[in-house]
């Protein structure tokens, strides 16, 4: 397997398909805006809405990029969990996910079309894997965050 591959299998198991873990889109399916919301107990706790604003922002940021568009949307790591406000709105809540789909798919895209001579020239490899481990770690706690809610599927 050569890097590319493994790189796009990595993203694959954080995003879409199912490997020893579930992936980030089984995390949010099923989810109301109310769920979405809902924060456990202390200060430092965040809701899915915002671990979800999270990980867009990175994303969206890492496309812009890769596209070679200017960023301009700079925001500390505090500030990016309020990406987009939340709401008890399923279809607002439902055109967060639709955007978090859209840019995981637009970075798999663009990753798929890249050479390896690309992804050396950029010192991908390094930044891409972060960008999957940040994922993967974000979906654990969304998941964990539906168990206490009680919104996991008890089958999972």
């Amino acid at each position: 397997m050569n890097r590319m591959d493994l790189l796009l299998k990595v993203f694959d198991s954080t995003f879409d398909k199912e490997s020893w873990y579930a992936p980030f889109k089984d995390s949010i399916d099923g989810l109301t805006a109310e769920q979405a919301r809902w924060k456990p107990a202390g200060e430092a706790a965040k809701s899915i809405w915002e671990n979800l604003n999270h990980l867009i922002y990175y994303k969206e940021r890492l496309v812009a990029n890769l596209e070679g568009r200017e960023w301009t949307n700079h925001l500390s790591g505090d500030e990016n969990f309020y990406l987009t406000e939340q709401s008890n709105d399923d279809q607002e809540w439902m055109k967060v996910v639709e955007r978090a789909v859209n840019v995981n798919q637009k970075l798999r895209e663009i990753l798929s079309n890249m050479t390896v001579n690309e992804l050396d020239h950029q010192s991908l490899d390094g930044k891409l894997l972060d960008i999957f481990v940040h994922d993967a770690y974000h979906t654990g706690q969304i998941m964990q965050t539906r168990k206490m809610q009680g919104s996991w599927p008890s089958n999972r």
